[in-house]
């Protein structure tokens, strides 16, 4: 893989990753508060959708400020369609699991079933154990969100156990650094 430009924007062959700034948040949050997606993801679809998108923008770059990895926004590279915003997704540290690297993702269901989810995913291993060193990445989902579970068994991550996060239950796949690619 080729990492391009800045150590955090990384060029796939169809998307360009870069970090989420405040003028993606209006595109941000129409994906974030998608119904479609929103029933898949822990947090609260309280308040107004802009600030809270500003406010998980301003997350995502503290990850990356504290861990020198964090979610980037999806952006498509070519096509009618270049520069749309898809969703976001990456790495970040989760304290209230001993402070283990995620990945996450979450995508616009109109780039679901595309690929995109698994062409993430495999750079952000990647960026993850080549760039960082981490020793393993762990991933969780819905157990009834078999789609994402197909994602991370097609990256190389098999299932270890279930979890509750944020009052939610949830299946824990894992991947160790030695078991990469």
């Amino acid at each position: 893989m080729r990492y391009c430009c800045a150590m955090d924007t990384v060029l796939t062959a169809r998307l360009i990753l870069r970090p989420l700034v405040d003028a993606d948040a209006a595109a941000y949050a129409e994906i974030r508060y998608h119904p479609e997606v929103a029933r898949w993801l822990p947090t609260s679809q309280q308040g107004d959708p802009l600030d809270n998108a500003l406010r998980t923008i301003a997350y995502f770059a503290q990850c990356w400020a504290d861990d020198g990895h964090g979610p980037w926004g999806l952006f498509l590279k070519d096509g009618d369609e270049e520069g749309r915003l898809v969703g976001h997704g990456g790495l970040r540290v989760i304290p209230e699991f001993g402070g283990q690297t995620e990945l996450l993702y979450a995508l616009h269901p109109e780039a679901w079933g595309k690929g995109y989810a698994t062409e993430l995913g495999g750079v952000a291993l990647r960026y993850g154990f080549e760039r960082r060193g981490l020793p393993s990445i762990f991933a969780i989902t819905k157990p009834d969100n078999l789609a994402s579970q197909a994602v991370m068994k097609r990256l190389g991550m098999t299932y270890r156990r279930h979890v509750t996060y944020k009052d939610i239950d949830a299946v824990w796949f894992e991947i160790d650094r030695q078991n990469e690619g």
